[in-house]
């Protein structure tokens, strides 16, 4: 299973604090991933600008967002709630709902979608959450911190802190 560690140390991935590092790329560096996470975060930041700049600044973020949604092949709306620190290193096939809860620093892989069941809630994520590639999280569930979430898994049920989830549909392990 996928674990991952701040790349400038040794110690273990805070699910409580985000790592902006972890989304920063340089100026010229081709990431789309990272580019699509950028126009996120200057859509929901345009909201903290001065009144007249604030305009400007979404009409910009939508397009850039709209751009890199083609390029990354990726479904996560700008109004999505989505702590620091999260990772997409493929992010071709991701689906998220709009009203899913993203804890710091998690791990989505691709074709990942988390989203609503009819007649149910969202899922809400934890901190440091490795979500395994072909995943669905689907329904008002929660998923804890330092949880993964196995590849092709289907989650319908709470997943508790530290824990795996595999299986279709999935089931806790350990």
């Amino acid at each position: 299973y996928m674990t991952h560690q701040t790349s400038l140390t040794s110690q273990p991935v805070s699910a409580v604090e985000p790592d902006w590092r972890r989304e920063k790329k340089d100026f010229f560096e081709w990431n789309p991933s990272k580019s699509l996470l950028a126009s996120i975060r200057r859509y929901q930041h345009s909201y903290q600008l001065f009144y007249v700049l604030k305009p400007i600044c979404k009409i910009v973020a939508v397009a850039q967002h709209r751009f890199w949604s083609v390029v990354t092949g990726a479904d996560i709306p700008l109004n999505t709630q989505i702590a620091g620190g999260l990772l997409i290193p493929h992010p071709n096939g991701i689906v998220i709902h709009p009203d899913v809860k993203i804890g710091p620093n998690c791990l989505i892989l691709q074709q990942v979608t988390i989203g609503s069941v009819e007649g149910g809630g969202t899922p809400s994520i934890g901190g440091h959450v490795d979500i395994g590639a072909g995943a669905k999280v689907l329904g008002g569930l929660t998923v804890g911190d330092h949880a993964k979430i196995g590849a092709n898994a289907v989650v319908l049920i709470d997943v508790p802190a530290n824990k795996v989830a595999v299986g279709v549909p999935a089931r806790i392990l350990g």
